[in-house]
């Protein structure tokens, strides 16, 4: 059974595309976040934001789905839960994209 994964798309203050994932990402939906992913940059190198600043589980899929993502963008910026920022830093994720960790008050522990 799928992990349960909500995915929003809009515009950020910045005007560049904004992804909002809620859930879980796992290989069971990763397939998702990709689509969507691709389909919010529309096929431009626009700088985006990803917002999983709910997302508490991560597995190596939707992992490597960033790495590629980044690859594709001229900026990724990603607003990441505190539980995660440690291991997205240490992937070396932190090295082609921008980390920021969620603010506590976004944090819905």
């Amino acid at each position: 059974m799928p992990a349960e994964l909500t995915l929003k798309t809009d515009t950020g203050p910045d005007g560049n595309p904004r992804v909002t994932a809620t859930g879980e990402i796992d290989l069971s939906n990763v397939a998702q976040l990709i689509q969507v992913l691709g389909t919010a940059s529309a096929g431009t190198r626009r700088p985006i934001t990803i917002d999983l600043s709910t997302v508490k589980y991560l597995d190596s899929a939707g992992i490597n789905a960033l790495f590629d993502h980044a690859d594709k963008v001229d900026g990724l910026h990603i607003i990441v839960h505190r539980l995660l920022v440690r291991v997205l830093t240490i992937t070396g994720l932190d090295k082609v994209a921008t980390l920021e960790a969620a603010q506590a008050g976004d944090d819905n522990a």
